[in-house]
């Protein structure tokens, strides 16, 4: 059972995702050939190249972005590193590293099974282990490309007054595993289409990467902390669809002489086999330990009912959820075509 648990312990769980998934006779790729958010990217042994958009002058089809580098097997890459997501394919920039305890059930554990909870939930005793996450900026000109498979305005909080039902979204930030970090040098001074970037980084042609840090990242950092930083990560692999769960704890408001907590979580499903799949249903069940059992359930989630193929595995989307109550449990039930 992929469980989550977050600050004030909410438990988002996710074991059967994939019977939520049905066959489909063919692959629906979610980008149009030629969209920047394409992936894999065409290139040559040194030099990176990006697929331009589809609004493209005639006659032009490829750009030149960059020069690939090793990835790193050890380490963490640094502030203003430049990078391709390895599976969504857009371009961006590190901003600053997050360490978080990743529980992965894919990983074999010697752990007996739990007995099911009160709220008739099972699950397994896992133990986790350091991995590596980066809070990054998207490039603003690949968002329209990968929209379909992935949120671009996925991180928000609270607002600062008194509405608790409040959200702000900051568009093109993204959270992205060490693994998925395809990294590549450029000579360009502004490589990546962000209204932030000019106001987070600056360009230092004596740093590798040559862009560093300003002051205004560092205070942003510091004060958003609480909301941004990533803690726990969960994983599991249920029938060949791989589901990476992340929840976040926002914060707590009042609410006509209530507390409300809100959390995010964001939920990212990978088709690791050849067979189409797609996301039909949803069945969210929502336990408070205020004693409220909450049942959710419709066609897809966030409006959508992704297709993963071979072309376009993966599908990622936040939502949010709120407890009358300072820990609880969240998880997802079988559902049948």
């Amino acid at each position: 059972m992929a469980g989550c648990v977050a600050r004030r312990a909410l438990t988002v769980g996710s074991r059967w995702w994939s019977r939520s998934l049905t066959g489909t006779r063919g692959p629906r790729p979610f980008c149009a050939a030629g969209g920047a958010g394409a992936f894999p990217p065409v290139a040559t042994t040194t030099t990176l190249r990006h697929l331009s958009s589809r609004n493209r002058p005639e006659g032009k089809v490829l750009e030149t972005v960059g020069v690939f580098e090793v990835p790193k097997q050890n380490g963490k890459y640094e502030t203003g590193q430049l990078f391709l997501h390895s599976v969504f394919g857009y371009r961006g920039v590190v901003l600053f590293p997050w360490q978080a305890r990743l529980y992965d059930r894919d990983v074999a554990s010697a752990a007996p099974e739990k007995a099911e909870n009160p709220a008739g939930h099972g699950s397994k005793e896992v133990k986790g282990k350091t991995h590596t996450y980066y809070q990054v900026l998207i490039d603003a000109r690949d968002c329209p490309h990968i929209s379909q498979r992935s949120q671009t305005e996925a991180v928000t909080f609270l607002a600062n007054h008194d509405d608790s039902r409040a959200l702000y979204a900051i568009p093109g930030l993204d959270y992205v595993s060490h693994e998925d970090i395809l990294p590549y040098t450029s000579t360009d001074q502004v490589p990546i289409q962000h209204e932030l970037f000019e106001r987070f980084l600056l360009y230092d042609q004596t740093k590798a990467p040559p862009f560093v840090a300003r002051e205004t990242l560092r205070a942003w950092q510091e004060k958003n902390h609480p909301w941004l930083e990533l803690s726990d990560v969960h994983r599991e692999t249920t029938e060949n669809i791989r589901v990476t769960v992340i929840p976040f704890y926002m914060g707590m408001r009042e609410a006509q002489n209530s507390h409300v907590y809100w959390w995010r979580y964001c939920i990212r499903l990978e088709n690791l086999d050849s067979d189409v799949v797609q996301l039909r249903e949803r069945h969210w069940r929502i336990f408070s330990l205020s004693g409220t059992l909450e049942t959710v359930r419709g066609r897809g989630v966030v409006g959508r009912e992704p297709v993963l193929s071979k072309e376009q595995p993966a599908f990622q989307y936040s939502s949010h959820v709120s407890l009358q109550a300072s820990s609880g449990h969240m998880w997802n039930c079988t559902l049948r075509p």
